[in-house]
């Protein structure tokens, strides 16, 4: 099991280029089954999931070429001939669910596993399969699978009211209500640049959407939808990372492709917090103000508010803050099992439920730490920039699920990382 060496050495400099929107690629990908035209993604992100969510589509008949080192994705789904989703592939990532709604929409029948993923919290799928059974859908749930019906073959109109935001339910309930048979309006739909990224790319396939990136989505389903090329939106969670390269160690950070408006809420703390963010003909330059960063409170939200997605992150830069910092998880239980791990490169934090208070110190120290989750794996490496001494971060698996070629854009700006196969 591969692990990754850092050590500390000082001040980065240099540019970074930001890839493509994992998040955004995996919803993207399953919308292929929506139509027996091609679907080409470009800008799209180097990752295992990606390659997760290709083994998928291929189980189900669908063919995916990866071109261009990669950064295109050429799709087709002109016959979906298997419409099980099975649980050896699905397992493996969360995304997966996605499949759903496509196959239902367009085929009237699907079985799908119920998926796996990080270790965060509980995240069920109840709200997919509630948007889904409002449009008519019959669902069985048995042995582990999602057996799923649409009377007549065509899942139908309705008004979809989410009890809480899901960026998932959205997407999911967003592409079966594209060919569905009348009007689908979605209530307290998620607002995130991923959704509208998504409802971009169906509106080139031929879908009529309205609302999307509001509170409201208003669809009108239509008989076919058609090909299309489609760019992937920039990660916006890749992006605040490498925002708080220069803030932790220093020295200034040039996010080829970055965009102040998916990182608002993020660049505001950032600011508060004493980084300069500045944005440039090729994206967002960041440097650090002064010496060391001040304390600043934290609560995730849904977008537009901070992302869940950049909490442990933000948790490793403020470990060297001057004062106390209190950061407030309301996204998702269990989502700060890296603070063992800081704790570990001396860092004060004191966790209770979803609040962590973290003290800022005036340098951690280089150790063995082990990721937990995606994020968390990054926020080591993070530490790692700032600390005295040699990290050592083991299980990066989960580094490799959202993060392409973490070890070469660091080294670039001047950072001692390395690869040390397992």
């Amino acid at each position: 099991m591969d692990s990754i060496l850092v050590k500390g050495n000082g001040a980065l400099n240099g540019v970074i280029p930001i890839a493509g929107a994992k998040n955004a690629c995996l919803t993207l990908m399953p919308a292929t089954l929506l139509s027996d035209e091609p679907l080409t993604l470009t800008n799209a992100p180097r990752l295992s999931d990606i390659r997760t969510m290709t083994q998928l589509l291929g189980s189900l008949g669908a063919e995916v070429a990866s071109l261009q080192d990669g950064q295109v994705l050429a799709m087709s789904s002109h016959d979906i001939t298997n419409h099980t989703a099975d649980y050896d592939i699905v397992r493996k990532m969360r995304a997966s669910i996605l499949v759903l709604g496509p196959m239902l929409a367009r085929d009237g029948h699907a079985i799908v596993s119920l998926p796996g993923g990080c270790a965060i919290g509980a995240r069920p799928v109840d709200l997919h399969l509630k948007a889904l059974e409002a449009m008519g859908a019959d669902l069985d749930l048995r042995e582990g699978y999602v057996h799923a019906k649409a009377p007549g073959g065509r899942l139908k109109g309705a008004v979809v009211e989410f009890p809480f935001v899901s960026v998932g339910a959205t997407e999911n309930a967003l592409m079966a209500a594209t060919l569905a048979k009348g009007t689908t309006v979605l209530k307290n739909a998620a607002r995130e640049p991923e959704i509208v990224d998504l409802a971009q790319c169906l509106h080139k396939m031929g879908a009529e959407i309205e609302g999307e990136g509001t509170s409201t989505i208003t669809v009108q389903g239509v008989d076919r939808l058609h090909g299309a090329t489609h760019p992937v939106v920039t990660d916006r969670i890749e992006l605040g990372t490498y925002m708080l390269v220069p803030a932790i160690a220093g020295g200034e950070v040039e996010c080829l492709g970055g965009r102040l408006d998916l990182v608002g809420a993020f660049a505001e703390k950032l600011d508060a917090a004493g980084v300069e963010v500045t944005e440039t003909a090729r994206g967002l330059k960041v440097k650090r103000r002064g010496e060391r960063v001040r304390a600043v409170d934290v609560v995730t939200e849904p977008f537009p508010g901070f992302p869940t997605d950049l909490q442990a992150q933000m948790m490793a830069m403020l470990c060297t803050a001057e004062g106390t910092s209190v950061l407030e998880e309301k996204i998702f239980e269990n989502r700060f099992m890296h603070a063992p791990e800081l704790l570990r490169m001396g860092a004060k934090i004191d966790v209770h439920g979803g609040h962590a208070t973290v003290t800022g110190v005036s340098r951690l120290k280089g150790a063995r730490v082990m990721a937990t989750d995606l994020r968390a794996s990054v926020s080591l490496i993070l530490a790692a920039l700032a600390a005295e001494g040699e990290t050592v971060v083991s299980r990066v698996y989960h580094l490799d699920r959202g993060y392409e070629r973490v070890e070469e854009k660091l080294r670039a700006c001047g950072a001692l990382i390395e690869r040390i196969a397992g």
